[in-house]
């Protein structure tokens, strides 16, 4: 994804057998090929026919999310832009309003990255959330010995395991350091490679496994940044697999000038669908806005990325009480100063207080009530923050009825979760008995699903730090 000048992926003339090095590592063109459905059928069948155990909200390839009291994934849709170094603050504020971007790549770590980064800290990344500005961050670690191009960094067959730990465990402390909270969505850079050596293929496959078990042990979501003839079609092949674990998200390379999260050759639009895909459709060149140029790859999603936590003021005239979960009958965890500041991560829907219902997860993972807080809305959400989410992946190869309330009993909406999806969870209550657990998730937009189905921390009970339910 970075251009020559900056690294990104550059497409290779039709001509051309091999990739040219791109801006962040190697960007390659890529041109739609044939699709895999032989292959994907076939895992289609195997998995239509899998039974559903008791373990299985702990077995790969869902791996479950250990995510911490002060956490939520934050989740978008829109353009991005990505260019090797993080613009200035002077440029994305030239660019805000302007460009028909709301997001901005940034590379925070890796041995292959390319380009300095002399605008990156934790006080770039505040100011550019605050500006409103997506963030999606990219780590461009060790690549497979079968890598297109010249990357000096590289993991053997042997070494994929180790090497995908290692990078995990790297980019989760880089993320941290940049404030970028547990629940985000890193997204791990592989170049286009030769999927004929077939040893390459596995390293591959192994090395986003072991990068996606690291992140979400730490709390993260696991992206993945790759090729649509490459990487995507090889994790595709995997997405079933009871060995591998399966990344959250993908984030493809296709330079055919098509903004669009579906309709991909070589990823039909069942896997990875519940938020949880960006393409790059545009490479290397540049453009101007508000007199300010800059030479990008230009990207769309429809997924997770940053959560960055924001600042507002206390508003109340007496200490505000900050609770363990939200409602005014949980305990009291701590007590924020009158006109003090408070960080938010997100909001949850709890107990009315006053004109809201609404109430603010802080970076201490406790609660307070948004009637006491400098948000912008002191009725209903606020468009700034995320909503308090807490996902997991479909545990089952197949789909999940959704429904309009905590039980079996409920309407079926008619709008499944895909085997894989992402189950963005924002409550749970009690329910109907599904399998071992009557705990039912009440997801972001409202629909609920049995939480047996979930890759959580239990499927037998609620899962911290998940709230209950009003």
């Amino acid at each position: 994804m970075p251009h020559l000048s900056h690294l990104s992926h550059h497409e290779p003339p039709p001509s051309t057998p091999q990739p040219t090095p791109h801006r962040r590592g190697l960007p390659t063109r890529h041109r739609a090929r044939s699709r895999v459905t032989a292959l994907i059928s076939a895992l289609a069948v195997t998995v239509a026919a899998a039974a559903v155990t008791a373990d299985q909200a702990v077995a790969d390839p869902a791996t479950p999310v250990t995510y911490p009291a002060a956490s939520s994934a934050t989740r978008t849709q829109g353009r991005f832009f990505d260019t090797c170094t993080a613009p200035s603050l002077a440029a994305l504020a030239a660019w805000r309003g302007t460009s028909p971007y709301t997001g901005v790549n940034i590379y925070i770590g890796g041995r292959n990255r390319g380009c300095a980064q002399p605008n990156l800290t934790a006080s770039w990344v505040r100011s550019a959330a605050a500006a409103g500005w997506s963030l999606v961050p990219t780590y461009f670690g060790d690549q497979p010995f079968c890598v297109y191009g010249s990357k000096p960094y590289r993991y053997t067959a042997t070494g994929a395991a180790a090497r995908g730990d290692a990078d995990g465990t790297d980019a989760v402390a880089k993320a941290k350091a940049l404030g970028l909270l547990p629940g985000s969505a890193i997204y791990a850079d592989v170049e286009h490679y030769d999927r004929s050596n077939a040893s390459c293929v596995a390293a591959v496959r192994t090395y986003v496994s072991q990068w996606t078990r690291t992140l979400h042990r730490n709390g993260y979501l696991a992206g993945v940044y790759v090729h649509q003839d490459s990487g995507l079609r090889d994790l595709a092949g995997s997405y079933l697999s009871t060995t591998l674990a399966r990344p959250d998200a993908v984030w493809m390379t296709r330079w055919d000038g098509v903004a669009s999260v579906t309709g991909w050759p070589t990823a039909r639009d069942t896997l990875w669908a519940e938020w949880q895909r960006a393409k790059q459709y545009r490479g290397d060149h540049v453009e101007t806005w508000g007199g300010v140029s800059m030479n990008v790859d230009s990207d769309v999603i429809k997924g997770p990325v940053a959560t960055v936590a924001k600042a507002y003021r206390v508003t109340s005239s007496t200490p505000l009480n900050v609770r363990s979960a939200p409602t005014t009958s949980a305990s009291i965890i701590g007590r924020l100063p009158a006109g003090s500041t408070v960080s938010v991560v997100c909001q949850a829907r709890g107990q009315r207080v006053g004109s809201t219902s609404v109430w603010d997860r802080t970076t201490t993972g406790g609660y307070v009530s948004d009637r006491y807080v400098s948000t912008p809305s002191s009725t209903t959400y606020s468009a700034a923050l995320p909503r308090c989410a807490s996902p997991g992946q479909i545990t089952i190869g197949t789909p999940v009825n959704t429904r309009s309330g905590p039980g079996t009993g409920y309407t079926n909406l008619n709008r499944p979760l895909q085997g894989g999806a992402l189950a963005y969870v924002a409550c749970q209550k009690s329910g109907s008995l599904v399998g071992t657990t009557r705990v039912w998730n009440q997801l972001v937009d409202g629909r609920w699903v049995s939480d047996y189905y979930v890759s959580n921390r239990s499927n037998t009970t609620y899962s911290a730090p998940v709230p209950r339910c009003p």
